[in-house]
């Protein structure tokens, strides 16, 4: 049918988007027909209602998280989320470090950035049971 090629299409573009080298295991999740599906309805519903939110909505209310500190983890390669919106959010927040991951997309399971996610965890983790 028309649609199961064109949530395969979406579903395989998505795929091969998120990682700096795209990962075959990843873009065969698109042959799939129920993930394929179900991942490009979700995610045209997301986006044809602006993920619904206002835009620029987190970068006009970062005053309301200014004192807490934040990590900001961006991959160097990141199509989906360019490093233009990660460098503005940082300069929003001024307890906010900005972590650049050379070597990465956009995927939490580019090994650059799920090693800093879990880096930053533990040490979160350590100040809140051991301070």
């Amino acid at each position: 049918s028309e649609r199961a090629k064109a949530a395969h299409a979406w579903t395989r573009w998505e795929m091969s988007t998120s990682f700096l080298m795209p990962k075959e295991l990843s873009i065969k999740k698109a042959a799939n027909d129920n993930f394929s599906d179900s991942f490009a309805r979700i995610e045209c519903h997301y986006f044809i209602n602006n993920i619904f939110l206002e835009d620029n909505y987190i970068l006009k209310n970062t005053i309301k998280i200014k004192n807490i500190p934040v990590s900001i983890v961006q991959g160097r390669y990141d199509i989906v989320c360019p490093m233009r919106s990660a460098w503005d959010l940082s300069k929003s927040l001024p307890l906010s470090k900005l972590y650049v991951i050379d070597n990465a997309g956009h995927s939490m399971k580019e090994k650059g950035i799920t090693n800093k996610l879990i880096e930053l965890t533990n040490q979160l983790a350590n100040s809140v049971f051991n301070p």
